[in-house]
């Protein structure tokens, strides 16, 4: 079985890094990071309360809402959680949403709480990053960040929809983002219709002589 890092954090679009909880738990092991400001956010976007008197009582909620024990929650505070270690093997890490103040953190190395550390490990294992970067539109900062961390081998999967499968609803379009950033770690589902597929392969482009 497979063990992932995943960071959701102060950013909108919790339900992105909800979806992708919900995928990665059904073949392997996650160790989830939850913000203290991204509770508030989860339950005013979702109407998901993971709020608890300890840490004990987020994960026994978590694990209740997803029926299963392959998910471990760790408080972003606690540097001295495994995560913290190179020695706590894993597949990699994601970031989703990623806030840019965490996108900041990671970039230089600042290592301020458990995500920024986490991912400050990956990194200096060489191992698996991505970042799901959620703002509208992107400063010069921010774009530079990004940059840095693509240079140094992370993968930038912000949260964009597409149309060409023809959505239908608001799920179609979060499972289409959620299945794009499965794919970064090759973990196989079914969420979107792929170009090419079924319907999809009997469009016919307009030969250039007609143009």
């Amino acid at each position: 079985m497979k063990r992932y890092i995943l960071a959701i954090t102060g950013a909108s679009g919790s339900i992105f890094g909800i979806r992708v909880l919900e995928n990665l738990i059904k073949t392997s092991e996650v160790h989830l990071i939850i913000s203290s400001q991204s509770f508030s956010i989860l339950q005013h976007e979702t109407d998901i309360d993971f709020t608890g008197k300890s840490d004990a009582g987020v994960e026994k909620k978590i694990r209740g809402h997803f029926n299963t024990k392959k998910v471990y929650f760790h408080n972003e505070h606690n540097l001295a959680a495994p995560l913290s270690s190179g020695s706590f093997r894993t597949d990699g890490m994601l970031v989703v949403p990623c806030s840019m103040k965490t996108l900041s953190g990671i970039a230089n190395g600042y290592a301020n709480n458990l995500t920024e550390r986490a991912a400050d490990v990956i990194l200096k294992e060489g191992r698996p990053l991505l970042i799901s970067p959620r703002e509208m539109p992107f400063g010069a900062i921010h774009l530079e960040n990004m940059l840095k961390l693509a240079r140094l081998g992370v993968t930038i999967a912000p949260p964009v929809p597409a149309f060409y499968h023809k959505p239908k609803d608001l799920d179609d379009m979060v499972d289409f983002v959620t299945g794009k950033i499965l794919d970064c770690f090759h973990v196989d589902h079914t969420l979107f219709k792929r170009w090419g597929s079924g319907s999809m392969n009997k469009r016919s482009a307009t030969p250039s002589s007609q143009k």
